[in-house]
């Protein structure tokens, strides 16, 4: 049977792995598959520095362009990454009647929704699951395997390095900007570290999985995003006294008032298996009704665990290339037609419960000012701890830890409580998942 013919755009660090693994492992997909996957054309930046494929027939560019145009090219894997030129190449290459491998959250949770539908359109596959959590099948889990089930809600470190940072900072008591220093020595952290610092990378992996649990468009400028660059050694040692551990937590959960899309520091309690998922590996916890939890745990970053996602999509991409088109994968689980606009829940609305930390005075009377205020704002306390102030000061650290509330009501409180004169400062929040 004739060899399924790939196009490489990049080979970067995903892109190089993938031409190792394709070449390496090429006996055993050509089992799975029925016929060889062959690279015939691929294109860098420089193809001067590129030794994986020396010595092959391949056809080296730096044109990414040629690629797509190239009529020999059945399926082209895009691994550029970014939002441009990677939409542009990727909608001719569809529009040249080619199926698409990518491994570009930012592109499908942007422009995913155009890009389906072109390629609706042609008759072609879009396959990203290399998108989300580098290595771990969680795409294809959540959107045949978990098939027959409906989705309650998920939760998700999908992003290694505020792993990394955070574990850092929990296991040898070092500060936030310390740990991302050697982050970025390590190549975990890009020069510019704000897209995972930020939460940017985890929401556009989260708009990805929510879409794909709940059947709602792709939505990631509704999907809220809270970073880790104002966790504090102070608020990750006091959580694991509490018995809980601080994790940057993708989280999408079905409510009455809608879809929570979030991304957002998080305490979890200590004895969940996710909140010992720790260094630079992924972990996805998903609770659907008829299989109940189901938790994905591995590299979520990485030449080889990332081009093992993307192989595998050649796979898929391969054994049914030639099918009739209403016998595919929906692209996003979800027959096209049928995805619902589901309401997604703001910001003010989100119910969880709360972590608080401020310094207040030491005297009487100020406990009871904060209570009250919490009282009026419908927040329940459940645990209070006071450390007392270190020798020469006046003022004592509070920790208060809530039940379930709306998150408008804790922000009224909050501005309440740090205009009183007894409080230094701003207060600490974050928020509190128990995942059971």
């Amino acid at each position: 049977m004739q060899a399924v013919k790939i196009g490489l755009m990049g080979l970067g660090t995903v892109g190089g792995g993938t031409a190792t693994v394709l070449i390496r492992n090429c006996e055993e997909i050509a089992r799975r598959v029925g016929r060889k996957l062959e690279v015939v054309h691929a294109a860098a930046r420089d193809i001067a520095d590129q030794t994986i494929l020396d010595g092959s027939k391949v056809k080296l560019s730096e044109d990414a362009a040629s690629v797509v145009n190239d009529p020999d090219v059945d399926i082209v894997v895009e691994l550029i990454g970014g939002y441009s030129p990677a939409k542009e190449l990727v909608l001719q290459a569809i529009e040249n009647g080619k199926h698409v491998v990518t491994a570009n959250k930012a592109l499908i949770a942007m422009h995913g929704t155009e890009i389906f539908k072109a390629a609706e359109a042609k008759g072609v596959i879009v396959a990203y699951e290399a998108a989300v959590a580098g290595g771990i099948p969680i795409i294809k889990a959540i959107r045949e395997g978990l098939a027959g089930n409906k989705i309650e809600w998920l939760a998700g470190i999908i992003n290694g390095t505020g792993n990394f940072i955070l574990t850092e900072m929990r296991d040898k008591g070092r500060d936030f900007d310390d740990v991302l220093k050697e982050a970025q020595a390590l190549g975990y952290a890009e020069a510019d570290p704000t897209f995972d610092v930020e939460g940017i990378d985890a929401a556009h992996k989260l708009t990805i999985l929510a879409s794909l649990s709940f059947g709602i468009p792709l939505q990631f400028d509704k999907t809220f995003t809270e970073g880790i660059s104002k966790i504090t050694r102070e608020d990750v040692n006091f959580a694991e006294e509490l018995g809980y551990r601080i994790k940057h937590l993708g989280i999408a959960r079905k409510t009455d008032k809608g879809i929570e899309m979030r991304v957002h520091p998080t305490l979890i309690p200590e004895k969940r298996l996710i909140a010992n998922v720790d260094g630079v590996m992924n972990a996805v916890l998903v609770k659907a009704d008829a299989v109940g939890s189901t938790l994905y745990y591995g590299a979520g970053a990485g030449a080889e665990p990332t081009a093992s996602a993307v192989v595998a999509d050649l796979v898929d991409v391969a054994r049914a290339m030639d099918s009739d088109v209403n016998d595919r994968v929906a692209m996003l689980g979800f027959q096209p037609a049928s995805l619902q606009d589901t309401a997604v829940v703001s910001a003010d609305d989100f119910e969880t419960s709360y972590y608080v930390r401020m310094l207040a005075d030491d005297r009487p009377g100020v406990l009871a000012d904060v209570t009250r205020i919490f009282a009026d704002n419908d927040i329940s306390i459940e645990a209070v701890i006071q450390k007392e102030p270190d020798e020469g000061q006046t003022r004592a650290c509070l920790i208060m830890m809530t039940s379930l509330i709306v998150e408008k009501n804790m922000s009224k409180a909050l501005s309440k409580i740090e205009a009183l004169d007894s409080i230094e400062g701003d207060v600490v929040k974050i928020r509190l998942e128990h995942l059971s």
